[in-house]
């Protein structure tokens, strides 16, 4: 009897043929790779040679001066100090002088395996030298303090770049954890290595060994040695019903907490959900209750202000790829049908990275005072969600009376119904959902303002809106203020990146020009919400490639909307402008750049295209028209310039490259690989990165006011400058159903913003006058 396999279809020739060359190209990148991973082995091994050369350096007229009547140190202290460096030098060095020369003659079947395999088998001479190193150390410390000219001796200068050369003075026994340090990325190296050497190279089996070896070593190495080169590196009633719950992020003493919040009908519970032990059930520790008719949103002295801390955007990022990773995962596992407890642990794992995120992301406060004096302050995603909190608040406060405070055995009866009464039981990410059907859409969604009615009198009206990412919402574009009006008329257009989003929000603001009569809570002067509302972003409707218009209905107020969505698979694709253009110049002063969310805010749709017609058809006005403009849509035209570039800047060639020098772990490495993959761009594509690179910076340098770090500005930049052509993406060219987060696209665009983040973050970057070819390799293979 056939088994099913005998049963398909034989694959066709010309199927066979396709797949055998791509297949070749792949491995043709893959060995591309490989020559600028070794590119940023020998820059490393370059500049740990100069280490140890300045650590060597004394020691010769420590030497000489040893034999002599009046010894500056012992031959004891002396060997103690250089213990096996000297060999340790020759071991590199040997390694080096053998490695330049096949790099420098390179060619695909160029084989290196050989020389790494000889110098793990020498790694023994490490060992001696991390079994010595404390007395090392300890002996140098001793000298310097009792002998002055020992300190003078030891002073030396060595450079700390190989690509950008520069002087730094030091001890020379400051550099004695350098080979400790070394001994332990050993194996690092060896892996980024054997990542872009394919198993069917001679050398593979060569580094396989070489890894083994040195993982051996590693592990049988003393451990003692991971504190000792830390601390040389690191010198740095019955009718009580339940109205409203949901997790917050309350802020103690400076300190991020997560709270589970229940407001009853008569007062407001702080709750901490306790760890289960064992088979118990869950539990609430009570941390606070106000009664409604002692609350108040201001308190009775000045407001002080607010410390709220923050955390980095890259740490958010990393929390999010993970989560992206286990979801991918936990739907590989409910489709394979894998047993429960593996997939258990994974949703364990989920839960633990979403409440990490949400413990982390929000930074928009909510202010509540207690009659008593005592103020509590919790984190917010978004103006939406405060509102929410404290238009019911209020509401209620109409209604309540006076209530006894609670004994605390109501308190603790009163915790403890909060298991059965909660209506929030998991932390609140679009992504935490046992519906997988709605994973939240991921493109561009383009939105129309169109005008609002209902109005009862004359007002200076605006309207913002929001879309979720991860379950946290983020204000994504701004209407202009239509000044004094019943019947605002915006008909402002805007493009709103979507990643999984399922919400699309909208606030309308009255904006208040007199500062007498703005709204003072939060110890903050804002503009005061009219009106909100919010449409789900259903993945069956918004695939209709037409306009939707739609109506949100806010406080009596009538806002109306038209939607058009874009899919992911859509919106990857580079969409080159129908005329040529040249680069052009776009002045944002300095004064403008200090724009809250500047290039993270859409602009409206319809002035950034009227502003690139004037750019393509050479309009001497185009200076007056951007004097004119907001500054979104100024920003917005730059980003769309680069959007519709026939390639990316970086090019469709070298972008696999930065996807996989960005993954090195050795630093000196990645940054030797990184430069010279970008001095290799073609230089008109170089000089506009290194003059867009340098407006960045600047436009950080007010992040305190725009709120645009290096981080933000490379994940509104990175995915636009960095894209894989068409044929090398990993998107599929004719899906089936809308791209989600969990698809690996989510992992390439990160991989995107790191490669612009690693740039911007660089203190200095060669110009294109300081081009040079590199003493490792030429470029052209």
């Amino acid at each position: 009897m056939c088994s099913r396999d005998d049963e398909k279809p034989p694959l066709s020739p010309s199927l066979i043929e396709k797949a055998a060359q791509r297949t070749e190209c792949d491995l043709e990148k893959g060995l591309e790779m490989r020559k600028w991973v070794l590119s940023g082995i020998l820059a490393s091994e370059e500049m740990y040679l100069s280490h140890l050369e300045a650590l060597l350096l004394p020691m010769k007229p420590l030497k000489a001066a040893a034999t002599t009547s009046q010894p500056v140190l012992t031959v004891a202290q002396i060997e103690a100090i250089f213990f096996k460096v000297p060999e340790l030098y020759e071991i590199h060095k040997e390694f080096y002088d053998g490695l330049l020369p096949r790099v420098q003659q390179w060619s695909h079947h160029q084989r290196v395996g050989d020389l790494f395999q000889k110098m793990a088998s020498q790694l023994g001479v490490y060992r001696a030298f991390v079994d010595n190193y404390e007395l090392a150390v300890e002996t140098a410390e001793k000298c310097c303090q009792a002998n002055t000219q020992f300190a003078e001796i030891s002073e030396v200068s060595y450079n700390t770049k190989v690509i950008l050369p520069r002087t730094t003075q030091v001890k020379a026994y400051s550099l004695l954890y350098k080979p400790v340090d070394r001994v332990t990325r050993s194996t690092l190296v060896l892996h980024d290595l054997l990542k872009h050497t394919p198993t069917s190279h001679p050398d593979h089996p060569l580094l396989q060994d070489a890894l083994r070896i040195s993982q051996n070593f590693l592990s049988s190495i003393n451990e003692e040695s991971a504190p000792r080169r830390q601390s040389m590196m690191v010198k740095k009633g019955e009718s009580r019903q339940l109205l409203k719950d949901g997790f917050m992020v309350e802020l103690v003493e400076g300190a991020r907490k997560l709270r589970h919040v229940f407001l009853f009908s008569d007062l407001l519970l702080c709750a901490k959900l306790k760890k289960q032990i064992g088979g118990k059930s869950q539990q609430y520790d009570s941390k606070f209750y106000i009664p409604l008719t002692e609350l108040t949103f201001q308190s009775p002295e000045e407001t002080e202000p607010l410390t709220i801390p923050q955390v980095p955007d890259e740490e958010l990022d990393a929390i999010k790829v993970k989560i992206s990773h286990l979801r991918s995962e936990l739907q590989r596992e409910k489709r394979a049908n894998k047993a429960s407890k593996v997939i258990d642990r994974l949703r364990k794992k989920l839960s633990e990275q979403e409440s990490l995120l949400l413990l982390m992301s929000p930074s928009m406060p909510l202010r509540l005072y207690h009659k008593n004096g005592k103020s509590y302050a919790f984190l917010m995603s978004s103006d939406y969600e405060r509102a929410e909190w404290r238009e019911i608040l209020k509401e209620q406060q109409k209604k309540c009376i006076k209530t006894p405070s609670l004994s605390s055995m109501e308190l603790q009866m009163l915790t403890s119904s909060c298991i059965k009464l909660q209506t929030v039981h998991h932390i609140p990410l679009s992504i935490n959902r046992e519906d997988d059907e709605c994973p939240g859409l991921c493109g561009f969604l383009n939105v129309i303002v169109h005008s609002a009615c209902g109005l009862k009198q004359s007002l200076n009206l605006y309207c913002t809106l929001e879309v979720d990412s991860f379950g946290f919402f983020s204000n994504k574009a701004k209407t202009r203020v239509y000044r004094y009006t019943t019947e605002p008329k915006w008909n402002e257009e805007f493009e709103i990146e979507l990643e999984g989003s399922q919400t699309l929000r909208l606030l309308c603001y009255e904006k208040c020009y007199n500062k007498t009569k703005q709204n003072k809570e939060d110890g903050e002067s804002t503009d005061r919400i009219m009106g909100k509302g919010q449409i789900l972003l259903d993945p069956q409707i918004m695939q209709v490639k037409d306009w939707q218009r739609t109506v949100i209905p806010m406080n009596g107020i009538e806002v109306k909307l038209s939607v058009k969505f874009t899919s992911r698979e859509f919106s990857l694709k580079r969409m080159p402008s129908r005329k040529p253009m040249g680069v052009f110049g776009v002045k944002i002063s300095t004064k403008r750049m200090e724009e809250v969310g500047i290039y993270r805010v859409s602009g409206v749709a319809t002035d950034i295209q009227a502003l690139k017609m004037a750019f393509d058809t050479n309009n001497k006005d185009v200076s007056v028209m951007m004097s004119e403009m907001d500054v979104n849509a100024i920003a917005g035209t730059l980003k769309l310039y680069f959007r519709e570039l026939p390639e990316p800047l970086f090019t469709d060639d070298l972008y696999p490259n930065f996807a996989g020098g960005i993954t090195l772990t050795d630093s000196v490495a990645k940054e030797s690989c990184m430069l010279n993959l970008l001095l290799s761009l073609p230089e008109p594509n170089l000089v506009t990165f290194l003059f867009l690179l340098d407006h960045l910076k600047r436009v950080a340098e007010t992040e305190s006011i725009n709120k645009m770090s290096l981080h933000n500005l490379a994940t509104v930049f990175g995915p636009t400058l960095l894209r894989p052509s068409e044929k090398d993406s990993k998107i599929p060219a004719n899906p089936t159903q809308p791209i989600s987060m969990g698809d690996s696209w989510s992992q390439e665009v990160m991989s995107q913003v790191q490669v612009l983040s690693y740039f911007l973050q660089l203190e200095t970057i060669p110009t294109p006058d300081s081009k040079r070819q590199s003493i490792l390799f030429s470029t052209e293979v």
